[in-house]
C-alpha cells in the first residue's frame, strides 16, 4: 500500500516516539486502556526531541469518562487515583512511582481536543493502537524542527491565563525562540494572569526560574507585563541578568549548587515576602527570599562587621551560594570554598557548648542573659578566639568557661565544672 509522504515520515516518527517512551516499563500496559486513548502533550513531544527522563509524566486522552476509568484503574491495579479538574473530565493516577494524567476526550475527535491545546508542540498525539501514526493538525513537528514555540490560537490562551506564563517557560526550558504572533497574544493579555490562582503561578515560575536560561525567561516575563500583577520588583532586570549559568560557574558553583542556587536567586529578584505571599508560597520560601534580598545589598561579608557577619552567615548557612551569585569571583570563590566546609566556625555558627551545659556549669536559669552569652560564645568561635572543637580537650573546655566567666564579668556564681 503506497502511503502519503507525510503520513509515512510521522509513521517513522511514531516508532522512534515508542521505542524511546519504552511502554513496556509503564506500570500500564498500553492495552489497559480504552481502545482509542492517545498519549499526548510533553511526553511526545520530548521523546521527539530526546529528551525524556527515566519516569516521563504520561498525559494521556481517552475517550470514554477519564475520572471513571482512573478510579476503576486504581481498584484494579493499586495507585492513586486524584480527580483534578471534575468539570472537564481530568484524573491523575499515581502507581509506582510514575503519573498518569487522564482527560477524556473534547470537541468530538482526537483532533479537535489537540486543536484545543495551548503549543503547537503541545498538540502532537500518539494513538496507542498497534501500528499508528503520529497525529498532528497543527504543525507541531514541523515547529519542534525549526525550535520554535507557536501558541495553537489566541483564545486558547485566553481560555487558561496560566498558559501565557507557560509559554515562556516552554521557550527557555526547551532553548526555542517564541514566535512573534504569539508573542503579540501573551503581551495582549498579559494582565490576565493576575486572575490566575497563585499556586498555579508559583509552580511556573519555579520551574522558569529552574530552566538553563530562566534569568532571560524571567526577564522577558518582566519586559512583556506578565508579572506585574503579582508584585514582582520592577528594578529585578539588572539582578536577573548577573544570574546566569556562566556566571554562577565562574563563581565556583557546582551542578549540584547550581541546581538549586540559581533558581532561588532569580525569584529572590523578583519577589519580595509580600509578593511571595500573594503567590501563596510557603513561609520558608518567603523567609529565604527575603533573606537574599536584604544581604545582597551589603556586599560580601568580609566587608561587614563581625556581628553582622555572623548573622548573614546564620541566615544564610544554607542558602549562601545563592548570595554568592552576586559576590565578585574572587570573594566569591573563596566564600564558596569556607562553606563547603561543615566545620568552619564562622560559615556554619555554632555555640562551643550548648545552652544546657552553661545552665549546669554556671548555675544560670533560662533567660535573655543565656542566649546573649550563647551568642557571644559562638561569635569568639566564629573569629577564633575559642577553640573551634574544645570539647576535644579540658583545656579547650577550659578556655570556653573562662571566656564565659569574663564576659559574666564576675556575676555568675562560682561552681566547679
Amino acid at each position: 500500500m503506497h502511503m502519503p509522504p507525510q503520513l509515512h515520515q510521522n509513521f517513522i516518527l511514531a516508532g522512534q516516539v515508542l521505542e524511546r517512551l519504552n511502554p513496556a516499563g509503564w506500570p500500564l500496559r498500553p492495552e489497559a486502556f480504552p481502545e482509542g486513548t492517545a498519549l499526548v502533550g510533553g511526553a511526545v513531544r520530548d521523546a521527539l526531541l530526546n529528551r525524556l527522563g527515566p519516569r516521563p509524566d504520561l498525559d494521556l486522552v481517552v475517550n470514554c469518562d477519564a475520572i471513571g476509568f482512573a478510579k476503576e484503574a486504581s481498584r484494579r491495579w493499586g495507585g492513586t487515583c486524584v480527580v483534578l479538574d471534575a468539570d472537564h473530565g481530568i484524573a491523575r493516577l499515581v502507581i509506582q512511582g510514575w503519573t498518569i494524567d487522564l482527560a477524556t476526550q473534547e470537541g468530538g475527535s482526537l483532533e479537535a481536543d489537540l486543536g484545543r491545546r495551548d503549543f503547537t508542540v503541545n498538540a502532537i498525539a500518539l494513538p496507542l493502537g498497534e501500528g499508528a501514526s503520529l497525529v498532528d493538525p497543527t504543525g507541531g513537528l514541523d515547529h519542534l524542527q525549526r525550535g520554535q514555540l507557536v501558541a495553537v490560537q489566541e483564545a486558547n490562551l485566553v481560555a487558561d491565563p496560566l498558559r501565557l506564563l507557560r509559554g515562556l517557560r516552554l521557550a527557555s526550558e526547551l532553548g526555542f525562540e517564541l514566535e512573534p504572533q504569539s508573542q503579540v497574544w501573551i503581551e495582549r493579555h498579559a494582565e490576565l494572569l493576575g486572575n490566575v490562582a497563585g499556586e498555579r503561578v508559583l509552580a511556573e515560575l519555579e520551574k522558569l526560574a529552574a530552566a538553563p536560561g530562566g534569568h532571560r525567561g524571567l526577564q522577558a516575563c518582566q519586559a512583556m507585563g506578565l508579572l506585574k500583577p503579582w508584585g514582582a520588583d520592577p528594578l529585578a532586570q539588572g539582578s536577573l541578568q548577573e544570574l546566569s549559568e556562566q556566571n554562577a560557574r565562574g563563581r565556583g558553583l557546582g551542578t549540584e549548587e547550581l541546581s538549586w542556587a540559581l533558581p532561588l536567586a532569580r525569584l529572590a529578584a523578583l519577589f519580595g515576602r509580600q509578593a511571595l505571599d500573594g503567590l501563596r508560597s510557603s513561609r520558608r520560601l518567603q523567609q529565604r527570599c527575603h533573606a537574599l534580598r536584604h544581604w545582597q545589598t551589603a556586599g560580601p561579608s568580609g566587608q561587614l562587621s563581625e556581628t553582622d557577619q555572623l548573622r548573614l552567615h546564620h541566615e544564610l548557612e544554607a542558602d549562601l551560594p545563592a548570595l554568592l551569585l552576586y559576590w565578585p569571583e574572587v570573594w566569591a570563590k573563596a566564600a564558596l570554598d569556607r562553606w563547603r566546609d561543615p566545620a568552619d566556625p564562622l560559615f556554619h555558627p555554632r555555640p562551643p557548648v550548648d545552652g544546657k551545659s552553661i545552665q549546669d556549669h554556671l548555675a544560670l536559669k533560662p533567660s535573655r542573659q543565656l542566649g546573649e552569652l550563647l551568642h557571644h560564645l559562638t561569635l569568639e568561635r566564629a573569629f577564633g578566639r575559642l577553640p573551634a572543637a574544645p570539647e576535644a580537650s579540658p583545656e579547650g573546655m577550659a578556655e570556653v568557661w573562662a571566656c564565659a566567666k569574663r564576659w559574666g564579668n564576675g556575676k555568675f556564681p562560682e561552681k566547679a565544672p
